[in-house]
């Protein structure tokens, strides 16, 4: 399995949620699990996914994603699991 960390963050707007997975799913990119929270209008997203089946390469889907963001008006990061878990570490 291939896992990547998607986060998601910025103003809360009808359908952030819906756009990220219609674009994970053409794309054959499988959402493992997810969790978001809204505070004071904020809003905050993580989900783990598996690109192992995706039609794309890894560094465009980064790309799409991030272009995604700017339309939906988040900030979109996807990181592979092993350099989110570097990074991350105490």
């Amino acid at each position: 399995m291939n896992k990547a960390i998607i986060t998601v963050v910025g103003q809360d707007t009808v359908g952030i949620i819906a756009r990220v997975c219609t674009y994970l799913s053409e794309r054959k990119i499988n959402v493992l699990d997810i969790s978001q929270t809204i505070i004071d209008g904020f809003f905050n997203m993580m989900m783990i996914v598996d690109v192992t089946e995706a039609d794309e390469e890894f560094g465009a889907i980064v790309e799409e994603l991030d272009q995604l963001g700017e339309q939906i008006g988040v900030r979109i990061r996807c990181q592979r699991e092993e350099i989110f878990t570097k990074m991350h570490r105490i």
